[in-house]
């Protein structure tokens, strides 16, 4: 044929007959015979089956008698079969393939099968039966014995066959079981299948174990027996119990626009540097838990540097009892400082090395005043009057280097400062009276001992400290022992409640190894 315009019908008349050959004159099926046809003869010259009849049926109608009774279907009747032309499932050599040129897989019936199902069906042989039962309008299963041989595979369950007929409880797609449309599950027959005997359960005497199986085996080399464990935390010490309850009841109100305002109940940290183990908890009082007020408290912990050069700050801070934004006064002051010495880390680190008690001094004063002046600043933006947007503020400032055990302390407001050497207490900040304008800031730089255990808390923890000796006695006797406690343990015993104080609780534990 050409590619460019009509064919000439002369032209294709002449290729027709070149592969076909020319019809003889005269034949009444010259006008009639089509390619099919020639297709056909040449399957039936080389004997292969022919190409089943395919009809496009219209959709099967139940017709139903005067009396209303549909009538009674073949129960031997094949439905006819259809599979996906792109089914892998079908063998290629039962596939003769259609008389096009695109071959496509069948549905792997046979051309006895295909021929059996386009013959009429005969008539089963009469024979004497009794006399049948009354009709019933349920068609009835056949059973197993009576069950007609179809085809093994399985029929496709997402779409009915050909025809538009789908089987009804009397019809079998094959040996699988086929939901009806809103009815019951007909189970198609199964192989037969033996249940396994019931299991037997005897009763048979009890035997205990031995009341005194006498000293435990020894331990393998290398082991070692655990600790016994930490005594609990009572709930409080003192003369009398604490007028709240000890765990938390109510959450502060938030505000969908200041959600970065919110702090957590209690916070949890700790770290360990050589020679150094750090615990940190902070922890909302118990007026606070019990009014749904705010931690005023705030915490933090930095490392700057690394290597031996490197500073450890740990950072306490106290917003104003009265004061609405404290909880936010006393974070910015936690902030500002840590990046201040943070940007200072190279200058204050060789300092400590060189025990420049003055230099220090004055670098971490001025360093302070400029996080204040800041929190002025602040509270003026906000409109405040002069001194509601403050906090109190003490930190440590420990070199990670273990040659160097010079440990600094620094800062303004309330809060404590004491160490436990060899199982006695020491308040390195002591409250006389209160300081002098000039004489706000705090500064004191000492050297540890191996066995020292450092406290830095908040008025919180240093009131209660103070003021009632049983719980500093408490604490002496579980920190003073030269172990660091975990830090589940040190949650525990900084939380020990006391008649009287309620506050918020922040403690910062440093032991040295």
């Amino acid at each position: 044929m050409s590619q460019q315009g009509e064919t000439h019908p002369r032209q294709e008349d002449e290729w027709w007959r070149q592969l076909y050959g020319s019809p003889e004159p005269g034949d009444p099926q010259e006008s009639a015979e089509t390619v099919d046809d020639h297709y056909a003869s040449a399957l039936s010259a080389v004997g292969a089956p022919d190409e089943p009849v395919v009809r496009d049926d219209p959709p099967v109608r139940d017709q139903t008698s005067a009396d209303g009774v549909p009538p009674a279907r073949d129960p031997y009747a094949q439905a006819p079969y259809d599979r996906s032309p792109y089914d892998q499932d079908a063998p290629e050599h039962d596939d003769p393939g259609p008389p096009d040129t695109l071959r496509l897989r069948r549905t792997g019936q046979t051309a006895a099968q295909t021929a059996a199902q386009a013959a009429p069906p005969q008539a089963p042989p009469a024979a004497p039966a009794p006399p049948a039962p009354p009709a019933s309008p349920s068609p009835t299963v056949p059973s197993q014995q009576t069950a007609p041989q179809t085809d093994p595979r399985p029929a496709p369950a997402d779409r009915p066959p050909r025809g538009g007929v789908i089987p009804t409880a009397g019809e079998a797609w094959g040996p699988q079981s086929y939901q009806q449309p809103y009815g019951e599950p007909q189970q198609a027959y199964q192989p037969p299948y033996e249940a396994p005997a019931p299991t037997a359960f005897g009763e048979g005497p009890v035997t205990w174990s031995d009341p005194d199986p006498g000293p435990a085996p020894d331990l393998p080399p290398g082991w070692a027996a655990a600790e016994p464990a930490v005594e609990t935390a009572p709930p409080f010490v003192g003369d009398g119990p604490p007028t709240y309850a000890a765990e938390p009841t109510a959450w502060p109100v938030a505000h969908p626009d200041e959600l970065d305002s919110l702090v957590p109940d209690t916070v949890l940290d700790g770290a360990q540097y050589g020679v150094l183990t750090l615990r940190t908890a902070s922890v909302r009082g118990d007026s606070a838990r019990y009014r749904g007020q705010p931690r005023r408290d705030a915490l933090l912990t930095a490392r700057f540097g690394s290597g031996d050069d490197g500073l450890l700050l740990l950072a306490v801070a106290s917003g104003a009892r009265a004061a609405d934004d404290a909880p936010r006064a006393a974070q910015d002051a936690c902030r500002w400082i840590a990046g201040a010495v943070g940007r200072s880390q190279l200058r204050l680190s060789e300092d400590i090395r060189a025990a420049r008690r003055g230099s220090l001094k004055s670098g971490l004063h001025r360093l302070t005043d400029r996080c204040y002046g800041r929190l002025r600043a602040r509270g003026e933006d906000l409109g405040l009057e002069e001194g509601q947007y403050t906090a109190s503020l003490r930190c440590l400032l420990l070199p990670v280097d273990p040659s160097c055990r010079i440990r600094l302390f620094f800062g303004v407001g309330d809060g404590g400062l004491f160490r436990i050497r060899d199982g006695s207490w020491q308040d390195l900040d002591p409250v006389g009276k209160e300081p002098e304008p000039g004489e706000r800031f705090r500064f004191r730089a000492s050297v540890a001992h191996p066995g020292d255990a450092l406290l830095l808390c908040s008025g919180g923890l240093a009131e209660p400290l103070r003021g009632e000796p049983a719980l500093a006695a408490r604490l002496a006797h579980q920190w003073g022992s030269g172990r660091p406690p975990g830090l589940t343990a040190f949650l525990a015993e900084a939380q020990t409640r006391v008649k009287g104080y309620a506050d918020d609780r922040t403690a910062v534990g440093v032991w040295d190894a």
